[in-house]
């Protein structure tokens, strides 16, 4: 059997589509089972034919509500039995309201949402922090600063495991913490299918994030290593395109495994032996037979990133380093650097030279001293920009790119017309 869903994953598998193609989506559906259609969305969604009604597995994020609602009435235009969140990011959860309408129009029973209990958790703090996440969500993704505030909470919760029952179907649902807090990966075994919610999402796990709460690497990779001894024949990710066959589901689920747990382990070895953060950045890598599976590449989170967060998770937030304990602020380090280097000019020049030999992460560091020094520098902030714009281009990594660019565009901002640079 084949179609352009299946057509896209085997050529997923086989490396011939970029990795950084893996989550562009093409809006298509196709059913992979009976009564299984998958609906390739940014942030996937299964629709899932039942005795009860549909059961939806994630229902897309809030912007594209109403194309994913559309998509979903093209497949099947039954009512909504259920909806299950795998989590609560805004990019899988936010897409129920057409669908809570239409129900009210139509005289139907309300869809119920299912999730774990820390959903609602989250929702609540996505409302505390609005400002914060429009902010991160701009600098991640180069949009305009927006974040909702209206969620649909969960009605039915569990804690570690829930069955739920529709008609004929019954779907194991398992908590994990790894991305979040709040993960639920469904099982159903009757006919070997796996959702991993985003515990599996064709790039390197997102273990690390720099902007975001903590993530549990651990964890994630007992939770990888307790779908993979289930033996799936069909795995529906987060993102990207599904995997066909027992011994590919298998290798994709430990592979993945293995990566977060290598990157603990090592860590955590480092840790126990006295080293510092930085001390363990420069040595801990993931295993290198790795390095070439198209499904453990580096283009959203980085290793550095998870490491960070192991440190974090296991150690606190400070980095072990004396200094930084209660560190001068970066304004005044910069003066005290400038004037050992003849004056902030001299700072720039040098960061300039450092950027041009190709070493840009030490030309970022004078050239932010340069900036904190002299705020208002036109000098300071055109090198700025340059040296971030080529950090940008040279990060594989989206989180990466987007912090980069974002600094890149906050200096060249200072440098139009009508800005306070002088």
């Amino acid at each position: 059997m084949s179609g352009p869903i299946r057509d896209f994953a085997e050529a997923c598998w086989s490396g011939a589509v970029p990795p950084g193609q893996f989550w562009k989506p093409t809006g298509r559906a196709e059913e992979l089972a009976p009564g299984v259609i998958f609906l390739h969305t940014f942030a996937n969604m299964t629709v899932l034919r039942t005795g009860a009604g549909l059961v939806l597995v994630d229902t897309s994020n809030y912007a594209a509500r109403d194309r994913t609602f559309a998509l979903v009435r093209s497949v099947d235009p039954a009512p909504i039995f259920a909806a299950i969140y795998t989590h609560g990011h805004a990019d899988h959860a936010l897409g129920l309201p057409p669908f809570l309408a239409e129900a009210r129009a139509r005289g139907w029973a309300r869809p119920r949402i299912v999730g774990h209990r820390n959903v609602a958790a989250r929702f609540a703090r996505y409302r505390r922090t609005n400002g914060y996440n429009g902010l991160i969500n701009a600098r991640q993704f180069g949009i305009a600063p927006t974040w909702p505030m209206d969620y649909d909470d969960p009605d039915v919760v569990y804690d570690t495991t829930l069955a739920l029952a529709a008609g004929e179907v019954t779907l194991q649902l398992h908590h994990a913490r790894g991305e979040t807090d709040d993960h639920t990966w469904v099982w159903w075994a009757e006919r070997r299918i796996l959702w991993t919610g985003d515990q599996f999402i064709w790039v390197a796990p997102n273990a690390g994030n720099p902007q975001k709460v903590q993530r549990y690497a651990g964890e994630w990779a007992a939770s990888l290593r307790a779908m993979s001894a289930l033996e799936p024949e069909l795995l529906i990710p987060g993102h990207g395109a599904p995997i066909l066959g027992r011994a590919r589901v298998r290798q994709a689920l430990d592979e993945t495994a293995e990566w977060l747990e290598t990157l603990e382990r090592e860590t955590l070895a480092r840790m126990n032996a006295g080293a510092t953060l930085d001390a363990i950045l420069a040595e801990v890598r993931p295993p290198a037979h790795l390095a070439a599976r198209p499904y453990l590449q580096a283009v959203y989170d980085e290793p550095d990133y998870v490491i960070r967060n192991i440190w974090r998770l296991y150690g606190g937030w400070w980095d072990g380093v004396a200094s930084h304990l209660k560190p001068a602020r970066e304004a005044e380090v910069g003066r005290e650097v400038a004037q050992l280097a003849g004056g902030v000019e001299r700072l720039v020049a040098r960061a300039r030279e450092l950027a041009a030999s190709g070493d840009l992460a030490l030309a970022a560091h004078l050239v932010d001293w340069a900036v904190a020094v002299e705020p208002e520098s036109r000098p300071a902030h055109a090198a700025r920009a340059e040296i971030y714009e080529a950090r940008a281009r040279d990060a594989a990594a989206l989180m990466t790119r987007g912090i980069f660019t974002a600094a890149a565009r906050e200096s060249a901002e200072r440098l139009e017309p009508g800005s306070r640079s002088g």
